[in-house]
């Protein structure tokens, strides 16, 4: 009997983790309800919050490492976890400017989830990128052949399974390979929508005047947009036409790789784009903060949670906020 009376419960638990993104969701929305409720009782919510997103990114850690192959993202959720569980504490202590940081993320992921979870939404992004990166590949002199479906036809009639693609979308290039056919798949990923959720919530969450809050968005949000085609035709000519297949032996054996032609697709995108992206990443910053300074406060809250230092970055970029009366 009490077996049967836990298992809807257990099939819940089941579900909700495999929804656990959207349990985080939730519970950063609710805090940033809170808030505005009780403002000093909302920090338990925050305090919640925080603890489900340092367990999120724990049980991503595995995801990244060992499927994914990503050092960047690897590394990241490995600090994600700490640094989490470290502005729970900060809160729990009272510094109630960690609060936006709280909203940044609830932003964040109210634009991400749904885009990646709605297929009227995530089918057209997919698709449209698709079709830009491509275009860019032609005008650079190259054209594969862009296919649909799960699977892709060799040239002595094998059928091969196109690799970690999830829908039948148009969205995956064919090059033509040695011994097969070479896939590219444009995923959620590859639409930049990451890091646009990233800056809409930053310039969401901040208080300032709504003009330069859109001047802000249309310097990053379409900056990031075409970085983000220009890494897709990087990537997809690198390893479709196997341009970087350096030191195979070394790469297999550090990514555990079962295939050389996949060498050339951990340089390219694990190790070169990433690495970039996060320079990119930086210098997107930098323009969104010339438009609005304020994106800086919760920055320096971060910083202040990953060393314990209080920073003033608008003097030390010599930024400041602009006049509102000139808005």
């Amino acid at each position: 009997m009490a077996a049967s009376l836990l298992d809807p419960l257990l099939a819940f638990l089941a579900v909700a983790w495999e929804r656990r993104g959207w349990l985080v969701i939730v519970a950063f929305v609710a805090a940033v309800v809170a808030e505005f409720v009780d403002r000093d009782r909302s920090r338990y919510v925050h305090v919640v919050a925080w603890v489900f997103f340092a367990v999120f990114w724990a049980s991503m850690v595995p995801y990244f490492v060992f499927v994914q192959k990503s050092i960047v993202e690897g590394l990241g959720a490995i600090v994600a976890v700490p640094l989490s569980a470290a502005v729970a504490y900060r809160i729990v202590q009272g510094r109630q400017s960690l609060f936006v940081l709280t909203r940044v993320v609830a932003i964040g992921g109210l634009v991400y989830f749904p885009v990646v979870e709605l297929a009227l939404v995530r089918q057209p992004l997919i698709e449209i990128v698709t079709d830009h990166t491509a275009f860019l590949m032609q005008l650079i002199g190259y054209d594969p052949t862009v296919v649909s479906g799960m699977t892709v036809t060799g040239p002595d009639g094998t059928v091969y399974t196109i690799a970690e693609k999830t829908y039948p979308y148009d969205s995956t290039f064919r090059f033509e390979g040695t011994t097969r056919p070479i896939t590219y798949t444009i995923a959620m990923a590859c639409t930049g929508i990451g890091s646009m959720a990233i800056f809409g919530g930053l310039i969401g969450a901040v208080s300032a005047p709504a003009s330069r809050k859109v001047r802000a968005l249309l310097v990053s949000i379409p900056v990031i947009y075409a970085l983000n085609l220009v890494r897709n035709v990087f990537i997809g000519i690198g390893f479709g036409e196997q341009y970087f297949q350096v030191f195979p032996g070394f790469i297999m054996w550090a990514f555990g790789l079962d295939s050389p032609a996949m060498v050339s697709y951990i340089v390219t995108d694990r190790i070169i784009a990433q690495l970039l992206s996060v320079v990119a990443l930086i210098a997107i910053t930098w323009l969104v903060v010339r438009e609005l300074p304020e994106v800086l406060d919760p920055i320096e809250d971060a910083l202040f949670v990953a060393t314990g230092r209080e920073y003033d970055l608008q003097a030390a970029l010599g930024v400041g906020t602009a006049d509102e009366s000139a808005d």
